[in-house]
């Protein structure tokens, strides 16, 4: 068997145990801190925001220290790192306490985790990368299905400040076992070759990667419109994410209603993330990019008219699609488009514009709420972005050509 097939299923786990730092965990916190801590929501928000943002400045230092030491190197250290910053945050105090935590919490587990799992699972898998990228990202969907009905009932059960200290915990003792044990770098560190091909390399030979470099990638109009797109993916994911359930009961539908269309959504998105996977080895990349956009705008299209249980598992079927398509993609296009080489530096640069997305998604929304007084004109509006984005895809964005050995 390939070894890159145990690897891959720690690369999901991992992803799962990313839920502490993703937004569809931390925003079901948002009311009980806003009301212990005497915090508005545009409050709540910025602190998010601005966490997010600075943890987002941090990685592309992250993706140097990958293609140094490389993605199991970093993944056994960060599944602690993300276990404490879980526990610090059920210590907060006030406003400022509050973003360093949602800041660490977002550099560990939204950004740094996931992307040492994109980037482990790109180097293990060439021709079938795309298919193990959808594998490797169903532990997103996963999560999404279980941590906001764990968390829900830990806040219930044990108070808001606990339920973090024990998520810490949960995340910890999960995680770290199979890391340490099962992960390697690149196939080519212990002989083998991307997808177990024969004819492998040996081990003296040393990686034979191909692949830009950052300054090259920099240069080129591809990473700028890729950028474009997964900007607005990341930032209008967030909000919804961080809204989901308020939007919802705004539309008139019940808290445990509102809180079930999660596990709608994470159960489309876990059952479509290997046909998107393989979609993207088959299709060209271009018009699957161009086809994940639209269906980011329907997606706020169809929650801004939700009106009963129907309507809402509508739009939770249409997000689930969106997740599916969002995780994939970011771990997908990079090597794709740039190589393996330095595929941890170009990914770190990347992904920071892309979590400078997620700092200022919640922030339209909220303000919406606090001076609208609804959410439904706003994510009208900003359904326009990635419409917008997909025309440029269209007619602008090359096939992608990177050099041989990615």
């Amino acid at each position: 068997m390939f070894y890159g097939w145990p690897i891959l299923a720690v690369a999901a786990l991992a992803m799962f145990g990313t839920g502490p730092g993703q937004s569809h965990l931390i925003g079901l916190f948002f009311d009980p801190m806003q009301a212990e801590l005497g915090l508005s929501r545009t409050q709540i928000s910025t602190a998010y925001g601005s966490a997010t943002l600075i943890a987002a400045l941090l990685l592309p230092r992250m993706g140097k220290l990958i293609d140094k030491f490389g993605p199991a190197r970093m993944i056994w250290l960060i599944i602690p790192g993300v276990g404490l910053a879980a526990v610090a945050t059920g210590l907060a105090t006030g406003w400022l306490y509050l973003a360093f935590a949602f800041g660490a919490l977002r550099f560990l587990g939204q950004g740094s985790l996931m992307m040492n799992c994109a980037n482990i699972t790109s180097q293990w898998f060439d021709r079938k990368r795309g298919f193990a990228l959808g594998i490797m990202a169903l532990g997103f969907p996963i999560s999404i299905a279980i941590h906001p009905p764990l968390t829900q009932w830990l806040i219930a059960e044990l108070g808001w400040r606990d339920a973090w200290i024990a998520l810490g915990i949960i995340t910890t003792l999960t995680l770290l076992p199979p890391a340490l044990l099962f992960l390697h770098n690149r196939p080519e560190d212990v002989g083998l070759q991307p997808d177990g091909d024969s004819n492998a390399p040996s081990q003296t030979s040393g990686p034979k990667l191909g692949g830009f470099t950052k300054a090259e990638a920099l240069k080129m109009p591809a990473f700028y419109i890729l950028v474009a797109g997964m900007f607005c993916m990341s930032l209008l994911m967030t909000a919804l994410h961080v809204e989901f359930t308020a939007i919802l009961k705004s539309q008139g539908l019940q808290k445990d209603v509102a809180a079930a269309m999660f596990t709608v959504t994470g159960v489309t998105a876990a059952l479509m993330m290997p046909v998107i996977g393989r979609l993207l080895d088959t299709v060209p990349t271009k018009w699957m990019f161009f086809l994940g956009l639209i269906i980011q705008s329907a997606s706020l299209v169809s929650v801004s008219l939700t009106s009963d249980t129907a309507t809402a598992v509508i739009f939770g079927v249409i997000f689930g699609i969106n997740n599916a398509i969002t995780m994939t993609y970011v771990g997908y296009l990079w090597p794709r488009y740039f190589g393996r080489r330095h595929l941890g530096e170009i990914q770190g640069t990347g992904q920071m514009i892309l979590i400078v997305g997620a700092s200022i998604g919640p922030l339209p929304l909220a303000w919406a709420i606090d001076n609208w007084g609804n959410y439904d004109s706003m994510l009208q509006i900003l359904a326009l972005g990635p419409l917008a984005v997909a025309l440029i895809v269209a007619l602008f964005l090359p096939a992608p050509n990177p050099p041989a050995g990615n």
